[in-house]
């Protein structure tokens, strides 16, 4: 294994504080406890934005951190939960008098700390709401989940409840949006290869040269099936089928198309599975208005991609594209 670190215990510190470093113009660093926030943050009268996680997954979620998208962004161990101290503190730090909308990946420990943290926050006078994304369609449970996980949808569900709140939505409002796209987006993954925790030093699992991971999470826990390596257009054909048959999506239908790559995957290979889903989408007669590709939800240096496809109107085509700045997304400001 070879890592560009130093201690792996001090990974997840190190790299925040160098994140902070470098984005000090969009966010402000809280190391006791560890959490980032908007500069800005608390805004007044705005309902404010937390969500949070395992680290290893980046940008998601401090890359998100900004105007048009989250208040604060809670890192965990890599692949584990923060506790519920830091996720209390950020709620009281973005909390502008209007309430805060947690959200939340359905992943066990994050669903359970993030209820503790509400509980504990709403004690103190805050309101809080909180909004599960659950947009895998590969497994209904998994190692870390009871139901589906929470994957790449994420990322559109912050940005579209994000808008909704920099607009001046009230918090049920911000809450109604975000279960609106959680209802409207589904994601399907594959590994190529698996990725290296820091503190374990080894793969989490592991694939012949030859063998692919269908349905893969973003920690490296099992989907449906290894089978043979295939073509990029046939490896597509096997993510979209299930994604489009779930919902289900269906002629006439805009879409929002994302391609996100698990952190080892170049950007020349994302947009090989891009032009495929695109093309599949086509002759289902479902257009693809909206579009995104890149590495935004990660599985550390896991080769791999995920796809997913939001179903849109013209209110989250609208709030898709409101202004975001983050370091991770950026347009219309």
């Amino acid at each position: 294994m070879k890592k560009l670190i130093n201690d792996p215990k001090n990974v997840v510190d190190e790299s925040v504080a160098g994140f902070a470093l470098a984005h000090a113009d969009l966010v402000t660093l809280s190391t006791e406890p560890l959490f980032i926030a908007r500069s800005d943050a608390p805004v007044s009268g705005k309902v404010g934005l937390v969500s949070g996680g395992g680290s290893g997954h980046e940008p998601l979620h401090a890359g998100f951190v900004g105007f048009g998208m989250l208040d604060a962004a809670v890192p965990g161990p890599v692949f584990t939960s923060p506790t519920p101290d830091p996720i209390i503190a950020a709620t009281q730090a973005v909390d502008g008098g209007s309430g805060v909308l947690h959200i939340v990946k359905n992943y066990t420990g994050d669903v359970l700390n993030f209820e503790t943290a509400a509980d504990l926050a709403e004690a103190e006078g805050i309101t809080v709401r909180t909004v599960i994304v659950d947009d895998d369609v590969a497994v209904k449970d998994s190692l870390y989940t009871a139901g589906r996980r929470g994957v790449a949808g994420t990322v559109l569900v912050e940005k579209i409840a994000g808008a909704a709140a920099e607009r001046g939505d009230s918090l049920d409002e911000v809450a109604a949006v975000a279960e609106k796209v959680v209802a409207q987006v589904r994601s399907m993954g594959v590994a190529l290869t698996p990725s290296v925790v820091p503190h374990a030093g080894e793969p989490s699992f592991t694939l012949a040269d030859d063998e692919i991971e269908i349905g893969i999470g973003i920690h490296g826990e099992p989907g449906r099936a290894k089978i043979s390596l295939e073509p990029a257009d046939q490896i597509v054909d096997r993510l979209l089928e299930p994604i489009l048959e779930d919902l289900p999506f269906a002629s006439g239908d805009d879409v929002l198309l994302f391609v996100n790559g698990m952190g080892g995957t170049p950007q020349i290979e994302l947009y090989i599975l891009y032009r495929r889903a695109a093309e599949v989408l086509a002759e289902r007669g479902i257009t693809v208005t909206r579009s995104l590709v890149g590495n935004y939800v990660t599985a550390l240096e896991m080769q791999g991609a995920s796809l997913t496809v939001l179903k849109l109107d013209d209110e989250l085509t609208t709030l898709w594209d409101a202004p975001v700045q983050t370091a991770a997304l950026r347009w219309g400001r």
